[in-house]
């Protein structure tokens, strides 16, 4: 696309508009897009908005005037995977989330600087949980942001779980890795640490858990804040040891931003792409058969390119049935703290995930994010559909045999 955006020594500003001269205005994002499908209109597809940020870069259009359309997209990236032409909307949809932030009152500004506090330190996040949790009766009466936050909130937060700082491997070792705990998942689903080492042990892998890891800065940097999350990224790297095979995430958005920030050290993986590359070898059976819809996380199919690896793994497993899932690739609504600045966009995605569930006939939906488990699992609760939600990785922890998932 052509455009008359002055030129800036700002590499991530040239990124920009990079981006805007790769777009053909093609329109394959658009059926991709979660808010088109949901409002329709183009302004609201990622074609719509490289305009607006064109003209916002260019000095035409007011940042304000462009600011609805931008505000409301989920970042999900499922445009990017449906490019023919390989624009990276990232470069441009986060810095000019920056600038949208920077743009707000100060007041909004410090009410998002405080959840983001909150939300990155799993012993302030666990009391905000457990005063929310007891509020829920109130919701009604509450107004939507807020409602919003309760609704994902369960009736009874799980009991904190400390994983040891280091589990051998069983047999002969054939990996040594480093695992990131996350910093909601700890208070929301522990269980899917516990679950990883579980299943990456089995399989010969010895487990190094650091204690006080901090924030890997990916909710921060998805809101808007890219300086507050690249110092907590920063601190967050180094608290991981360099002898080891890889750094291992266990929720796709944080994986998706530290592939970006932790730099000179041992990889990022995903731990599905990394089980998947390692190759199981101990039996997978679940003790009841059961159909499965697997729902892809944005970040971990479309920031990361990674689908095929998850599904590889579920194939292993005796007594599963993969059954297809009507728009995987589609976003469930979550997207970092989308479910409380556009709750009812929110809201709607979420319904609209919970029916096709509902319509394939699954007894377990899986999915590889924190966010995703938490936005989907509400959604079929409210939907009334009686559908359990829970981590690949937790998963195929219920599949080892006895003597290695009781561990």
């Amino acid at each position: 696309m052509h455009h008359q955006i002055p030129p800036a020594n700002d590499p991530r500003r040239a990124a920009m508009a990079q981006a805007v001269s790769s777009c053909v205005h093609c329109g394959f994002c658009l059926p991709a897009c979660p808010t088109y499908k949901v409002l329709g209109e183009e302004m609201d597809s990622p074609r719509g908005r490289i305009v607006l940020m064109k003209a916002v870069l260019e000095g035409a259009l007011p940042l304000a005037d462009a600011a609805p359309h931008l505000d409301r997209c989920l970042g999900c990236l499922a445009c990017e995977t449906a490019c023919p032409s390989g624009v990276r909307y990232r470069d441009l949809i986060e810095p000019m989330r920056e600038d949208l932030v920077a743009r707000r009152p100060a007041a909004d500004r410090l009410q998002l600087g405080a959840l983001l506090g909150v939300m990155a330190s799993p012993g302030l996040f666990r009391v905000a949980a457990a005063v929310g949790a007891g509020a829920k009766p109130l919701a009604p009466a509450l107004p939507a942001p807020m409602r919003a936050m309760l609704d994902l909130l369960p009736a009874r937060l799980p009991s904190p779980e400390m994983p040891p700082a280091l589990t051998a491997a069983q047999g002969r070792r054939r990996g040594r890795v480093a695992l990131m705990t996350g910093c909601v998942q700890q208070v929301l689903r522990p269980g899917v640490t516990a679950a990883a080492i579980r299943v990456l042990a089995a399989n010969g892998v010895e487990v190094v858990v650091p204690a006080e890891q901090g924030c890997c800065g990916a909710l921060a940097r998805h809101a808007g804040d890219h300086a507050g999350g690249t110092t907590l990224a920063a601190a967050h790297a180094a608290r991981f040891p360099a002898d080891v095979d890889a750094v291992l995430a266990t929720a796709a958005g944080c994986g998706s931003s530290m592939k970006d920030t932790h730099t000179g050290g041992a990889p990022v993986l995903d731990v599905l792409e990394y089980l998947d590359r390692l190759g199981p070898v101990t039996p997978l059976a679940l003790p009841e058969p059961a159909r499965v819809a697997y729902q892809d996380a944005c970040h971990l199919a479309h920031a990361q390119q990674i689908t095929a690896a998850p599904r590889r793994l579920l194939g292993l497993v005796s007594g599963l049935t993969l059954v297809p899932l009507a728009e995987s690739g589609l976003c469930c609504g979550s997207a970092g703290l989308y479910n409380i600045e556009q709750p009812d966009l929110a809201a709607a995605l979420g319904r609209r995930k919970a029916d096709a569930v509902a319509a394939s006939g699954a007894t377990l939906v899986v999915s590889a994010n924190i966010g995703c488990l938490t936005q989907i699992g509400a959604s079929l609760a409210a939907a009334g559909h009686a559908v359990d939600v829970t981590h690949a990785v937790e998963l195929l922890a219920m599949a080892l045999p006895r003597r290695h998932g009781s561990q």
